[in-house]
This record gives structure tokens, C-alpha cells and sequence, in this order.
């Protein structure tokens, strides 16, 4: 089962690119603040690349108005991940997280079988809004499809 609204958000560890290979948990990720987290279902690929991404790029200074920090996380190494954030230009504090052996994926209930592409495991597409590490609001899409995980939906259903 998928992690739902009111519950909190799984211990996993994430990686990123910050003079090296950096490690942060989800409890230092999450706690605290407010955050939407999206998933995509692999880095350089079609919809992920020309709208899924770009969308929060284009919106990161309305959730930073609003005092939301941004995070996008694949199942893709920390190096596709920084390097897909360097050519999308994601802006400073827009967080591009690995979770490359798929752990907190599956600890969310929100992985897919993408065997059939060729792809192995990946995340199904989704973003969540977490507040102080509980889910706020879970957009999963169907498989297959891109809108209720799009940076305009979230922010335009933010409570």
C-alpha cells in the first residue's frame, strides 16, 4: 500500500552531489519544514525532461514564497541526477535526490515495474507535500500519465 495523507514520511537515506557523494535522511530532509517532494521515473527521459521537471523550475520561487522547499528524486544514481539538474539549469535549492537502490521507494509503496521499457524498478510518478515529516497531500498519477503530480496542480491544491 502507498504512503497516504496523515502519515509519516519513511527513514531512508538519500543521496546527492555536493563536493562528493552526500548522504542526508529523510528525518533531517523532512522535519522541520515544509516540503514537496516529487518523483519521477527516470532522469533524461521524455516527460520527466520536457515537463515534469522544467515545471518546477519554472515555479521554485513561488514555493519559496510560500516557504516550501523542493525536492526531485529518480531511482538513478547521485551523478545522472546532478548531471540532469546541471542541463535543466534546476535552480539553488531545488534538491535533486538519488535514490538509486530504490529503498525509500519502496518503503513509500510507490515503485513500478518498468521491465517491460527496459527500465527495471523505477518510481512511479507522484510529488507529496510534507509537513514536519507527516504527508500532507499525496499526488500519485496513473500509470502512464502527467497531472496531478505537475508543479501547477500541487501548487494550485496546496491546503
Amino acid at each position: 500500500m502507498s504512503i497516504q495523507a496523515g502519515e509519516r514520511v519513511p527513514e531512508a537515506v538519500l543521496q546527492y552531489i555536493h563536493d562528493g557523494v552526500q548522504k542526508v535522511d529523510t528525518i533531517t530532509l523532512f522535519d522541520g519544514n515544509k516540503t514537496v517532494l516529487f518523483a519521477v521515473p527516470g532522469a533524461f527521459t521524455p516527460t520527466c525532461s520536457e515537463r515534469h521537471l522544467p515545471g518546477f523550475v519554472e515555479h521554485h520561487e513561488e514555493f519559496k514564497r510560500r516557504g516550501i522547499n523542493v525536492a526531485c528524486m529518480a531511482m538513478n544514481d547521485p551523478f545522472v541526477m546532478e548531471a540532469w539538474g546541471e542541463s535543466q539549469h534546476v535552480p539553488e535549492g531545488l534538491r535533486m535526490l538519488s535514490d538509486g537502490n530504490g529503498e525509500f521507494t519502496r518503503a513509500l509503496g510507490l515503485q513500478m515495474d518498468a521491465s517491460a521499457y527496459g527500465m527495471g524498478t523505477r518510481s512511479k510518478r507522484f510529488a507529496l507535500y510534507i509537513e514536519d515529516g507527516i504527508v500532507q497531500q499525496a499526488f500519485v498519477e496513473a500509470a502512464g500519465e502527467f497531472r496531478v503530480s505537475s508543479a501547477e496542480h500541487v501548487l494550485a491544491n496546496l491546503d
